[in-house]
């Protein structure tokens, strides 16, 4: 009996002592524990800067409509809301007919033109013994990095060879630089003959206009002033007027006796 006694005393000090360890063990998981929360983490070292490279012009031209229409998408999105982003305006715009109310705000031959701050040119190319049928439509200029004058050359008749004969009809007179432009080309295509018909005259009090139109006429174009008549043959040609018509505003001769005083004194 004292033996078997023994045995299960031995093996309930056993139990107890599994116990104690089993315990221990957990209180120095708590500790551990314990440890790892209240042990600082180490500060991350920010990475250094890069001094940035100065931009040049040209990366700063190119790179500031990218980062207007970033900052615009950005806010955007972060208020939930599209709005649109501005585009560039168009540079040339070529058509065949342009709206009524283009003709009837850019080419009205007012004294002084506010508020109309493009060009609009109405074309007519007749090929050499009428070979071809005659090419016809309209150029307009806004903002642009070449004027419509100059446009035409390079987008409507690239070909300096075509023997052919030219005729505008434009809602102002040229510049001095592309009248200075257009002297040059009538110097280069001696077998294309030029004529312009104008419904007004830009800045003509300044001498350097006065110049280039003057230049203009002695390299062989031929400078005229838009009359009734004119506008109605460009209202007919140009315009998409549907059922539409036009009856020439109550100035419009007024205007143009006006106009053609003022070219006669300039080409005198």
């Amino acid at each position: 009996m004292a033996d078997r006694n023994s045995r299960f005393s031995v093996k309930r000090k056993e139990k107890k002592a599994e116990s104690k360890t089993n315990s221990e063990k957990d209180k120095e998981k708590e500790k551990v524990n314990e440890n790892t929360a209240k042990k600082p983490e180490k500060p991350q070292k920010k990475p250094e800067k890069v001094p940035e490279q100065p931009k040049t012009d040209e990366e700063k031209r190119n790179g500031e409509s990218e980062g207007a229409a970033g900052a615009d998408a950005k806010s955007s999105d972060e208020n939930g809301e599209f709005q649109p982003i501005e585009l560039p305006p168009f540079e040339i715009v070529t058509g065949e007919q342009m709206s009524p109310f283009y003709f009837k705000f850019q080419f009205r031959n007012v004294e002084y033109s506010s508020g109309r701050n493009k060009t609009l040119l109405c074309f007519r190319v007749d090929a050499a013994g009428g070979s071809a049928e005659p090419l016809k439509g309209y150029m307009e200029d806004e903002h642009a990095t070449a004027h419509a004058e100059v446009a035409f050359f390079e987008q409507v008749l690239p070909n300096a060879s075509l023997e052919c004969d030219v005729t505008w009809y434009v809602s102002s007179s040229p510049c001095v630089a592309c009248a200075a432009k257009l002297a040059s080309i009538l110097q280069q295509r001696k077998k294309m003959r030029l004529c312009i018909f104008c419904s007004r005259l830009f800045e003509w009090e300044e001498p350097e206009i006065v110049e280039g139109l003057k230049g203009l006429v002695r390299a062989g174009c031929k400078l005229r002033m838009m009359k009734p008549s004119d506008f109605l043959h460009v209202w007919e040609t140009y315009v998409e007027k549907e059922d539409q018509s036009f009856t020439p505003w109550e100035d419009c001769q007024e205007n143009y006796n006006y106009y053609m005083e003022k070219l006669a004194d300039i080409l005198k």
